[in-house]
């Protein structure tokens, strides 16, 4: 899969692709990342990509003609290595929120265009007719797009086939399902007086899957219990399901 930044620190990207998962499946060929300054578009003899923003207040504005200029530049490539232009998305406070959902459709497209601004915001024009969406990772504001960017190209890589030592980890994570993970542990099998739950050592896998399930329910109705409503609509609990929830006390779901 081929992703194309704009960015004016493209260096910031060097711990994703110089570590970790995203690093080996690089090398591995599964993705390629190209990173575009819209400094090297600006039109006057500073490379400026922004201005006061009309109307007055504070920060200053992504100037609308460069980064343009550099959208035009990303389409050609694209259509040169994939065919055709990919999908362009703006990193925002004021997307949708990004979900594991979104993260699988976007991990099916054969390139991703990704906008990573700076400074208070972009020409409105620019996003009105240049990009096809905004997305958000939370509801809380950080310096630049990089970072989600970052976020957003870590959780498409680590779907594409081949990226991950064992395929069954994409598919038994968190969200996976549409819950959130169970406990999991490894050795020592008593650890500050707390023994691992003994299903787990039993060896008696319907038991230990009956486990994991239960415990993915209890946490995610603990946490996120908006989650569970979803699941529900969308045909995701079963029978057994509903009894174990039935089941709950406020108790159970004490968890930290």
């Amino acid at each position: 899969m081929r992703f194309d930044l704009i960015t004016i620190f493209p260096q910031m990207l060097e711990a994703l692709t110089g570590s970790g998962i995203t690093g080996r499946a690089l090398e591995r060929g599964l993705w390629s990342l190209h990173c575009w300054n819209p400094r090297d578009q600006g039109s006057d003899a500073y490379r400026s990509i922004d201005d006061r923003p009309y109307g007055g207040g504070p920060g200053m504005v992504m100037l609308a003609e460069p980064l343009l200029a550099t959208l035009r530049l990303i389409s050609d490539a694209q259509r040169a290595q994939v065919g055709e232009p990919a999908r362009v998305i703006h990193l925002s406070p004021r997307g949708r929120p990004l979900t594991h959902e979104k993260v699988r459709q976007l991990s099916n497209l054969p390139a991703l265009t990704l906008l990573a601004s700076r400074y208070e915001a972009v020409d409105q024009r620019l996003l009105d007719h240049h990009v096809d969406e905004e997305i958000s990772i939370g509801d809380f504001v950080v310096s630049g797009g990089e970072l989600p960017a970052m976020m957003l190209i870590d959780a498409i890589v680590r779907l594409q086939p081949g990226a991950l030592n064992d395929e069954r980890s994409a598919l038994e994570e968190s969200f996976a399902d549409g819950l959130l993970d169970c406990p999991h542990y490894t050795r020592p099998e008593e650890f500050e007086q707390e023994r691992v739950p003994a299903v787990l050592l039993s060896g008696h896998h319907a038991n230990i899957a009956r486990w994991r399930r239960e415990q993915s329910l209890a946490t995610t109705l603990a946490r996120r219990p908006d989650l569970i409503a979803v699941a529900r609509v969308q045909g995701r609990l079963t029978a057994a399901d509903e009894r174990f929830l039935a089941g709950l006390t406020a108790n159970d779901l004490k968890i930290g």
